[in-house]
């Protein structure tokens, strides 16, 4: 054959070239790249999913549907981690403790996805995947796979009724599982109620659910009414200052920038309302905080004060907390004091009413700070408590005869409430005065003398408020 005939012969046309180049990494969504950093940072460094996150968002000028998504993953999957975590060790072949941290980070996000949210099996899996072979590879991708995938097999209900312990011998145990709360906390919920049946059930149910965002209108300068007209909330039912919106970031509302209001959970403002409700004989010129940071209370306090013509001291022990105090009551008349509130150096009865918003576990607020729960030890109750009772007596030696002091924490727990109370009354002589009338219009507040408010009754925090009166 000459080499004219081979020429024109038609060539086969070559294989395409393989890439030799890196592979593309999956595309990752920034919502949830948020919140799985949000996740991480809760984890390795014990931050607070609910300042993490928002600084993330504005950093990544994540807005709108994006946030919203990224919100409720984050936040949702802290709130939820016991139960998740219950069902993940199910579903692997390895205990959770030997998986890599980042890779539980993503797998609870997405075990979150699939038994939490409309978010369609595919593509829970398959985004949380992404992430993980985004940062770590396709071996860890592969592993994730298969468990997520073996999660999709039942839904919320169905793993509950799996993982959890019997709801006939241990109801605490399985309510605690189905509403992800540590069995202690749950327990502490029950002992509170006094049930362990459907009071426990609703408590804890709404615990485990997004909460509101809660607005106080500052006295004297907005209504509640304005605050809601400016902000399209809803005015709150029962603190008149309060107003309810469902979702959003309330650093972005004009009127919170303008300090025309602060972010204040309904249960709080009325706490700090029953104080200057409280009756009382003699001058009311000189308030006392306590406890005052980061200054919720002690604003609120500094503009009736302002109305009314009193004054109000504001004690903190920690000096950074004492700065955010300062800068809450900016233009009101409150003095910000940095001391210990057990020896504060004030004048023995010096005050007409004394707040003391004690440092506590917190296990009323769980629903505003998802990771709390699971931070929370028992062992946490017993020298709060100790503290709580050191500062309620300071309290009462600060307060004059026939003044009033508040007792206000945000948590259930009886050793932190009702233990307390009853042991410095005891001790100091102090009369427990019928908190009750001091929140008026308020329902289902039992039987007295104190004040336990519930998530699933009043929409508020679990806020705790006893008030004493100095006997004279």
């Amino acid at each position: 054959m000459t080499e004219r005939s081979r020429s024109s012969r038609p060539r086969r046309p070559h294989p395409p070239r393989r890439r030799t180049g890196p592979v593309r990494p999956p595309a990752v969504d920034p919502a949830r790249q948020a919140a799985l950093d949000t996740l991480r940072a809760v984890r390795q460094r014990d931050a607070y999913a609910n300042l993490v996150l928002p600084g993330l968002l504005r950093d990544r000028r994540i807005t709108g549907r994006d946030a919203a998504l990224a919100t409720e993953l984050a936040y949702g999957t802290a709130r939820a981690q016991g139960l998740l975590d219950a069902v993940l060790a199910a579903c692997s072949d390895r205990p959770l403790s030997e998986v890599d941290g980042a890779v539980l980070d993503a797998l609870r996000l997405g075990a979150y996805q699939l038994l939490r949210t409309r978010i369609p099996p595919h593509a829970a899996v398959a985004s949380t995947v992404d992430l993980v072979r985004a940062e770590l590879g396709s071996g860890a991708a592969g592993f994730a796979n298969a468990v997520l995938r073996r999660v999709t097999g039942q839904d919320e209900a169905g793993w509950v009724e799996e993982v959890a312990p019997d709801e006939e011998t241990d109801p605490v145990g399985y309510l605690a599982m189905a509403h992800a709360h540590p069995r202690w906390v749950a327990q502490a919920f029950a002992e509170a109620l006094g049930s362990r049946g459907e009071p426990l059930r609703s408590a804890l149910a709404a615990d485990d659910a997004r909460p509101a965002v809660h607005l106080a209108a500052r006295p004297g300068e907005c209504s509640a009414d304005e605050l809601a007209a400016m902000t399209g909330g809803d005015v709150a039912p029962y603190s008149p200052y309060g107003v309810h919106l469902e979702a959003g970031d309330p650093g972005d509302l004009e009127p919170v920038r303008e300090r025309l209001a602060a972010v204040q959970d309904e249960g709080s403002q009325l706490c700090a309302l029953a104080l200057t409700r409280a009756p009382l004989d003699g001058p009311d010129e000189r308030w006392l905080d306590l406890c005052a940071g980061p200054g919720g209370k002690a604003a609120l306090l500094g503009a009736l004060a302002a109305v009314s013509g009193a004054e109000v001291d504001a004690v903190e022990k920690a000096p950074h907390r004492a700065e955010l105090v300062r800068k809450s009551v900016t233009g009101l008349p409150v003095t910000v004091r940095v001391a210990d509130g057990r020896d504060s150096g004030l004048p023995p009865g010096g005050y007409d009413r004394v707040l003391v918003d004690a440092p506590c576990t917190g296990l009323g607020a769980l629903r505003r700070r998802p990771e709390a729960r699971w931070r929370r030890q028992p062992s946490d109750v017993a020298p709060l408590a100790r503290l709580q009772r050191e500062l309620l007596t300071a309290a009462l030696d600060l307060v004059r005869p026939g003044g009033v002091v508040a007792y206000v924490v945000c948590s259930p727990h009886l050793a932190e409430t009702v233990g307390v109370v009853a042991d410095v009354a005891r001790r100091t002589g102090a009369e427990r005065l019928d908190t009750r009338g001091c929140f008026p219009d308020v329902p289902d507040l039992g039987a007295g003398p104190h004040v336990q408010l519930w998530p699933h009754l009043h929409g508020t925090d679990a806020m705790f408020c006893a008030l004493l009166r100095r006997p004279a």
